[in-house]
């Protein structure tokens, strides 16, 4: 039986439109869940951009309190601290090496929104340490840091939630609903595109010296040795190797994650071909590709990935989104909305929705849930996070190494030595690969 208060929890998260799965909190021992007045105190690791967006969305619940932060830059790291405490009334702890964060006992969560580089060794080390994790997309910047993951919150049974938002969306689910229907007809063909000039870094600066307040060592963590760089830095790092993958890990992550969902796909594709390069902007300074397309091949359908950063447009006038291409009649779909259009002669009539913008306030609040209930059935699990980044690098590296690939999850290999490479990174000394052995 459900108590009371356990139906005023599962009402109020139904009424604000979280996404939470349909199972009854009485099937979790009170011994491990959160109480009605306890607080579930966070940490974040990575203050700047998503880090802090994503913690701006726990202060639309009561029950959560950031109580750290940490950061390699000190002057970001003070900015926050103040604007924190102008909204908590609260002084913030403050770390610059998120490992000592982790000792602290007080700290239930932690939301990780660093460089992807460093996903990995800070969610594997948080688990470890008992902490639950919010932790951004892609899941990690490579596909054998992915498994590390998955295999660290299994073994120390943590809640995690990943950053791809849309999973908690009533647009997305919507949108679902309507394609599991099968009015489009047999779908074909998911076509997926991403246009943004960010993606080009057409004025690179030159080395420096890094600025004052930066531990410029400790950013670049297990990454390769570099010198510093203002253009390989905040924000920016995404289009290089060593930290991010360009926007087909950006942005392809999240719209890849609706194209396998709508498509109800669960296993690695048959082949998966590639072609990109900086064809747009040959000067790039950028080493991922400013022009890519990707092909995912699977029995009676494909999904294609495109970007081209020279553009900021794309099919039906979108810079972004993605297209199921059914018999009967075609949906388009972004963050704005979706539409139905129909086949001329199919019967099928128009439909379209339009999104309630608030994402990312009920994926937070899921994950807050799971936590209360332990439950580990979150709105985006390290599971499926896990899946989608694999796509995404899986397309990177065949459009690296110039190669149609297979990718075998089992034995986790390609049969292709160079692509094989590319599968784990070599970590920087003194850190080490985490691992569970």
């Amino acid at each position: 039986m459900i108590s009371r208060r356990q139906f005023l929890l599962q009402s109020s998260a139904a009424a604000a439109g979280l996404m939470i799965p349909d199972v009854l909190m009485g099937q979790v021992p009170e011994s491990m869940k959160v109480g009605s007045n306890d607080k579930i105190r966070v940490g974040l690791i990575g203050c700047l951009s998503m880090g802090w967006g994503d913690l701006a969305e726990f202060f639309h619940f009561p029950e959560a309190e950031c109580v750290a932060l940490c950061d390699i830059d000190k002057s970001a790291l003070d900015k926050r601290a103040v604007e924190l405490e102008k909204i908590t009334s609260k002084k913030p702890k403050l770390f610059y090496d998120y490992r000592k964060l982790l000792e602290d006992k007080d700290i239930d969560a932690v939301v990780i929104g660093t460089p992807d580089h460093w996903h990995c060794l800070m969610t594997c080390d948080a688990c470890a340490a008992g902490k639950d994790v919010y932790v951004e997309k892609p899941l990690a910047n490579s596909i054998a840091e992915c498994d590390a993951m998955v295999s660290f919150a299994k073994k120390y049974n943590r809640v995690v939630q990943v950053g791809q938002q849309q999973r908690s969306g009533v647009i997305w689910h919507e949108m679902k609903k309507y394609i599991d229907s099968g009015m489009l007809g047999r779908i074909a063909k998911v076509n997926v595109w991403a246009n943004f000039s960010y993606a080009s870094i057409l004025k690179p600066a030159i080395d420096s010296n890094p600025p004052a307040n930066v531990d410029f060592d400790m950013w670049l963590g297990p990454a390769p040795q570099r010198s510093f760089n203002a253009s390989r830095f905040h924000g920016l790092w995404r289009m290089f190797w060593d930290y991010g993958g360009g926007l087909l890990t950006d942005w392809g992550v999240h719209l890849l994650d609706m194209a396998l969902w709508g498509m109800n796909v669960t296993t690695m594709p048959k082949r998966v071909m590639a072609t990109g390069g900086n064809f747009a902007y040959p000067t790039n300074f950028a080493e991922t590709f400013d022009t890519l397309s990707v092909l995912w091949e699977y029995d009676g359908f494909t999904i294609q990935w495109n970007n081209v950063a020279a553009s900021e447009i794309g099919p039906y006038g979108k810079s972004y989104g993605l297209e199921f291409i059914g018999t009967d009649g075609v949906l388009v779909a972004n963050r704005e909305g979706w539409e139905v259009i129909p086949k001329k002669g199919s019967g099928l009539e128009p439909a379209s929705f339009k999104p309630d913008d608030k994402d990312r306030t009920n994926h937070v609040g899921n994950f807050l849930q799971c936590i209360k209930d332990r439950n580990f059935d979150t709105a985006c699990t390290i599971q499926n996070g896990s899946f989608c980044a694999k796509f995404a690098h899986i397309g990177n590296i065949a459009a690296r190494t110039h190669s149609s690939l297979v990718y075998d999850d089992i034995r986790h290999t390609f049969g292709n030595s160079e692509a094989d490479r590319l599968i784990k990174p070599t970590y920087r000394q003194p850190w080490n690969f985490p691992s569970l052995k």
